[in-house]
């Protein structure tokens, strides 16, 4: 790859999930705040992103063309090329996604549709080092003191909360070593935390950059309120969600 200028760069972006932790009748990358639903923020991110080539749209089953309608075709996200139905757990969903590329891909990234405040700059940094490495994670230096917890739940040891990263998404790989370990976790019936976890496994070194504690998942209806004030603090207005889309 050295040397080649121009890079077929796809984005999976798996928005699937149920949104049962979010109590809401709409799964929770439907809802809208700041006049879009959170799936659109996501994706304008990577349609402005030039080095993204196109992008894959992982909805839940039976949501396809919802999605199609409502969020892509409605806000004009132009570089997504497929909808495709989800699977039962993500790296199902990623996983569908996955087996749509062709062998020209270069790089593949893999988002959670429901961090909608992705960094472009990060985007563009885990493309860049993926050139030079396995892998690349998005991460944030954990903050709180962190514990491993027996079954019974009396404390078994402190960890050196210095080496301790949380690792988000987007995480970005060469299309060869991110499909070889996904096709490997299936033939070993392998389930992993995230992407960067079937990578691992088998010995591939994962770089992680510094991403920003804004990149949050939205999982909950204060995840939601939390999403309302970074809304406010980057563009000056709130507005906020409403559970139905």
């Amino acid at each position: 790859m050295a040397g080649k200028k121009n890079y077929k760069v796809t984005a999976l972006i798996p928005a699937a999930g149920m949104g049962k932790r979010m109590g809401k009748d709409r799964q929770k990358q439907f809802l809208m705040f700041g006049d879009m639903p959170v799936l659109a923020h996501t994706l304008k991110v990577f349609e402005e992103v030039d080095e993204v080539t196109e992008i894959i749209v992982i909805a839940p089953k039976g949501e396809e063309g919802f999605c199609l309608d409502k969020i892509i075709e409605k806000y004009r996200i132009h570089k997504v090329t497929k909808v495709i139905a989800g699977g039962k757990e993500r790296q199902d969903s990623v996983y569908n996604g996955l087996k749509l590329l062709s062998d020209d891909t270069d790089f593949v990234i893999v988002h959670d549709g429901v961090r909608p405040f992705v960094s472009s700059d990060v985007i563009k940094q885990g493309i860049e080092f993926a050139k030079s490495f396995d892998g690349v994670v998005a991460g944030i230096p954990a903050k709180d003191t962190v514990k491993r917890v027996s079954d019974d739940m009396f404390v078994e040891a402190t960890m050196n909360r210095a080496h301790l990263w949380l690792i988000q998404t987007p995480q970005t790989f060469k299309y060869k070593i991110i499909n070889e370990a996904y096709n490997k976790a299936y033939i070993n019936d392998y389930y992993g935390t995230d992407d960067s976890s079937l990578v691992e496994r088998l010995g591939y070194k994962i770089k992680v950059i510094m991403d920003s504690y804004e990149n949050i998942k939205i999982t909950t209806p204060e995840d939601m309120l939390f999403a309302e004030m970074i809304y406010k603090n980057r563009f000056g207005k709130l507005t906020m969600y409403r559970g139905k889309g």
